[in-house]
């Protein structure tokens, strides 16, 4: 195999498709990236066995061929000065040679017949904005779990219907769901377990593809999102997501608008204080809310801020960056707060329902 691409395509390609090899596994070819030259087309791929992602390369064929390149030469690309690249590799030798001017390296590498059979792309999807797919998965990707003991926890609930797109996602200590609208959906439900981080390389394949449009394909065990030509495939999680409809409480003892970036400024300050298990406390008094933070080691920090809150005082503690994130996340310059007692969760809105953010207290000493 031998072709010529320009350094900066090369090196985009080498780094979006790089982001799913895996690091962990037992079998050392799954940390490499996969080119292939047939065709007229060159195709660069990687896989952990659970994400896979195909992405085209822009590139002249002198010969036709494939090679596992090390992961290693991602930096080396991104380190060449500006220009054309050329990848040579002959058939059955354990080096490859990438070359640029006056730079030239010669890697060892992995054969292609090492490299596991890709998952097939096949089947008709729902074809939907970009920008929708984007933004809702945004704002919940973060509420999902990382411990891979609870597996149901660490995927997104994905509902497709006719005219919305709604994701869902919880760590068990807050619980995001986000909805966005469609023109084309199906005519009937669709729902699928999806792994967040699967959703989380997804914003950077629509960013590498440019473009306006997506297609999303659900089966009983896999995922995959087109744009343009790239390919991005996810097995799906196989288990029983909870029902968050019952989580979200219909009605609140305070329902109060805050001024969101106001109210954001005061939790990064006082969070400084609140680290690690160290809650935010929430005081609220008439016309008033204290936010302050307690560290025996490092001290204490408090801050007042103006609010519609009336009625007996109430204090409420929070995982200041659950919080914070909570509150990041919402568009727009207002934030509606909803609350019913110091032991009962929470809820951020913006100024639609659109996004939801419901977050568990923590109970306070003192």
């Amino acid at each position: 195999m031998r072709l010529t691409c320009s350094k900066e395509d090369l090196a985009a390609v080498l780094a979006a498709v790089g982001r799913v090899t895996s690091t962990k596994s037992t079998v050392p070819v799954l940390a490499n990236v996969l080119i292939e030259a047939k065709d007229g087309a060159v195709l660069v791929a990687a896989t952990d066995m659970e994400v896979s992602l195909r992405a085209p390369l822009v590139a002249t064929i002198e010969e036709p061929g494939s090679v596992v390149l090390p992961r290693l030469a991602s930096d080396i690309v991104r380190s060449m000065a500006p220009g054309s690249v050329v990848i040579d590799h002959r058939p059955g030798e354990g080096i490859v040679s990438l070359s640029s001017g006056a730079s030239s390296f010669t890697l060892n590498c992995h054969q292609a017949s090492e490299f596991p059979e890709l998952p097939t792309d096949s089947g008709t999807g729902i074809t939907l904005p970009a920008t929708t797919l984007v933004s809702v998965s945004e704002h919940v990707v973060k509420a999902a779990s990382r411990d891979d003991t609870r597996p149901v926890l660490t995927g997104v609930l994905v509902r497709l219907e006719a005219d919305s797109l709604t994701m869902v996602a919880t760590d068990s200590y807050r619980l995001a769901v986000s909805r966005g609208s469609m023109t084309s959906g199906p005519p009937e439900p669709i729902e699928a377990l999806v792994p967040a981080r699967a959703l989380a390389e997804a914003q950077r394949v629509i960013a590498l593809a440019g473009v306006d449009e997506v297609e999303l394909v659900l089966t009983e065990s896999q995922g995959t999102l087109r744009a343009g030509g790239v390919r991005l495939t996810t097995r799906l999680i196989d288990g029983q997501f909870p029902d968050y409809r019952q989580l979200i409480p219909d009605r609140f003892e305070h329902d109060l608008v805050l001024s969101r970036p106001e109210l954001l400024g005061v939790l990064t300050r006082i969070g400084v204080l609140a680290q690690r298990n160290t809650p935010v406390r929430m005081s609220f008094e008439t016309g008033q809310l204290t936010v302050s933070a307690v560290s025996d080691q490092l001290g204490e920090g408090r801050e007042s801020l103006p609010v519609p809150f009336s009625g007996d005082s109430l204090e409420i503690g929070f995982n200041v960056e659950f919080l914070r994130a909570g509150v990041d996340s919402i568009d727009g310059d207002s934030v509606r707060l909803g609350i019913i007692s110091p032991l009962r969760p929470g809820l951020l809105r913006g100024e639609n329902d659109d996004f939801r953010y419901l977050l568990m207290p923590i109970r306070l000493s003192g």
